[in-house]
Order: structure tokens, then sequence, then C-alpha cells
């Protein structure tokens, strides 16, 4: 699973230390691949913050350590929210080899509403 998180940033150097403190807690977690802080280069005040956790579960762990969430969930909360923040992958590349992934995610999973997991309670029209 990929975490992307953008930000608009108006004190660089806060942000940059807060964020170093988030990588430093998450990457440590098992389950959790890589993370990387990247600033636009067209926009100055905008930042991202990726992190890459070998599955939902290992993402959902890594966010229950107190220190976690003492540090990490605040900043995480004031990324822009106009887009999703998690990802899934479905390919990946390395030396030239692609490499397709299977989604975890269930056939209908875009599909059932809120309330619906056991089923619908009526059919959708």
């Amino acid at each position: 699973m990929l975490l992307v998180c953008r930000f608009r940033v108006s004190d660089p150097e806060t942000f940059t230390s807060r964020a170093e403190q988030a990588l430093a807690l998450l990457t440590a977690q098992p389950g959790c691949r890589r993370g990387t802080l990247a600033r636009s280069t067209d926009e100055d005040d905008r930042w991202v913050l990726t992190v890459e956790f070998d599955s939902v579960v290992a993402y959902r762990r890594a966010m229950s350590p107190f220190p976690v969430r003492e540090h990490v969930i605040p900043l995480l909360s004031e990324a822009l929210t106009d887009e999703p923040a998690m990802y899934e992958p479905t390919l990946t590349s390395a030396g030239g080899e692609v490499e397709t992934h299977t989604s975890v995610l269930a056939e209908d999973a875009f599909t059932v509403r809120l309330g619906e997991a056991a089923g619908p309670a009526t059919p959708r029209r």
C-alpha cells in the first residue's frame, strides 16, 4: 500500500523537522518499506509525503504505537484532503522488469455502500 499525503506548507523548517520525525517513526515499524518527503519544483509551498507499506494490515499496525499516534497522526491530519491518500500498487518496476500485482480489494469494493458490508438490504437499481 502507498500512502500519499500532499501538504501546503508555510513554514518549511518546522514542517521538515516534523516530517523527519514522522518518517523515522513510521519506517521503524514492521511492514513499512520506505518513506519520502518531496517538495514541488513548481510551487514552493507544496510538499508530498509518501510512505510504502507491505499491506493495509501493516499500515494499520504501523499507526498503532503511541509515539506514532502522538507525532505522525497530527502531521497527517494537516494533509490536503481533496484527493485520496491510500493507493494500492498495480504495477511496479525495477531494473527494466515490470511486475503486476493482484488487487486485495473485494470485487464489489466500489459498489457496496456504507452499512451494506453483509449485503444490501434491498438490491441496487
